[in-house]
């Protein structure tokens, strides 16, 4: 079983930062796939950026290249979005999720991964 806890969400001036972090429970097993997706109201989950923790290998969405960051904390189990540059069109509210192969989870697959747990979200407004 999996649980995260989205936080560090606001609002920000356009061209602002911000950081989301997603913390993890202790019964996440080691070497996980993690991202953060977005969703906008009326627009589908986009996925932002994801890592694996294991070999720390990132990748990221067209949105996010060259502004965004993902990041893990190695002494704690938490993952991080570092955004900067923010735009008008990165309002959202922010997702935190896990992969998994469990069955009979709904899933949304990006980068090659089966995204099935996730976070209640974090809003993000940019004015």
């Amino acid at each position: 079983h999996v649980q995260l806890v989205e936080s560090g969400g606001g609002s920000v001036q356009a061209g602002g930062s911000l950081r989301l972090s997603c913390a993890f429970d202790a019964y996440t097993p080691a070497n996980v796939r993690m991202a953060w997706f977005r969703q906008a109201p009326g627009k589908e989950r986009e996925g932002v950026a994801a890592i694996y923790t294991g070999s720390g290998a990132r990748y990221y969405g067209d949105s996010a290249k060259g502004r965004f960051v993902i990041s893990q904390d190695d002494a704690t189990t938490t993952i991080h979005l570092h955004m900067t540059s923010l735009k008008l069109e990165d309002a959202a509210m922010y997702y935190c999720a896990a992969a998994s192969s469990e069955p009979g989870r709904e899933v949304i697959r990006k980068w090659g991964w089966a995204f099935a747990y996730w976070g209640q979200g974090t809003q993000v407004t940019v004015s």
